[in-house]
Parts: C-alpha cells; sequence; structure tokens
C-alpha cells in the first residue's frame, strides 16, 4: 500500500470516528434533555429548553438594563461579594461564577421587578439593585433570565431549575 494509499485510509478511518463521536453526544445530549433531575432523591420534570429567539430579545434587553451594572459579559462588578462603605454589595456576576442560578425563577422575577431592597429589606443587607417593572413587562424580564440561563453550564441549570421546581 502506498504512502498516499494509507493517509487517505487514516483519514476516512479518522472521520467516521468523528462523525460517530458527534452523533452519540448528540444522542446523549437529547437522552438526558428529556429526564427528569433529580436531587437529593427529589425528581423534577425535565428542564425546559429555551428559544433562541427568546434569548436573542433577552440579550437586547439584558444590553440596554443590566449590562452597565452586571456587565456585558454578566461577570458582575469587581469584589461583588465585599460591602460597598454605604453596606451595599456590588452587582454579581450572572454567569455560573455568580449566585443568580441559586435561586428560583420566581425570586428572579420579583428582584428584577420590585428591586432588591423591596425583597430582601434591611435584613439582609442593603440592595442597590434598581426595581425595573415600570420599564419592563414580565416577558421582558423572563426573556432575559432566559439569556441569562443560556450562559449557565448544565448543572447550574439543572440545580436552578430544580429549585424552581422544589421551591417556588
Amino acid at each position: 500500500m502506498t504512502e498516499v494509499r494509507r493517509r487517505r485510509v487514516f483519514l476516512l478511518v479518522a472521520g467516521a470516528i468523528v462523525i460517530a463521536s458527534a452523533v452519540i453526544v448528540g444522542l446523549l445530549r437529547s437522552v438526558s434533555a428529556d429526564r427528569p433531575v433529580v436531587i437529593n432523591g427529589t425528581a423534577v420534570p425535565p428542564i425546559p429548553t429555551l428559544n433562541a429567539d427568546q434569548i436573542a430579545r433577552g440579550e437586547r434587553l439584558y444590553t440596554q438594563y443590566c449590562a452597565s451594572c452586571h456587565g456585558a459579559n454578566l461577570k458582575g462588578q469587581p469584589n461583588w461579594q465585599q460591602r460597598l462603605a454605604d453596606g451595599s454589595l456590588p452587582a454579581p456576576p450572572h454567569d455560573s461564577s455568580g449566585h443568580t442560578w441559586h435561586h428560583s425563577n420566581t425570586l428572579l422575577l420579583t428582584i428584577i421587578a420590585e428591586g432588591g431592597q423591596a425583597v430582601y429589606g434591611d435584613a439582609v443587607s442593603k440592595s442597590n439593585m434598581p426595581r425595573f417593572k415600570d420599564q419592563l413587562t414580565i416577558e421582558e424580564i423572563a426573556a432575559i433570565l432566559d439569556f441569562i440561563k443560556s450562559k449557565w453550564g448544565d448543572d447550574e441549570r439543572e440545580f436552578q431549575w430544580w429549585v424552581s421546581a422544589t421551591r417556588p
């Protein structure tokens, strides 16, 4: 067998392996998307699929209303876990490194609509998170949350969905 022919055979076999691997990964992901989420022995329905149009709408709204504090890349403000002089905390990140995914959909919608101070009062800390219910509809807030969720890893999405389903 000539060197050229060996290379062709090798490339064909390698290509077939890559294609087969991609198909298997796709099948596994589609199966896992249809399975319930189980944490601590409590199962909830499968995670809802995010809608691409809703995510795009949410990204536009996030850029307009949220990015000035939480960052264009959802990274939040520096030292977001250290209190400022006024007792408030800087805006947290909304990517997987933050804690947004620890909260239920209901709580996140309420925080955005009513503002942080209305939700937490002085019991937890002073919050500079403004309320947006006068600027955004609930549907627009939901779109922003879908955009944020689209940036989380699978583990964060599953946990946040589980929290939403078990602690509305």
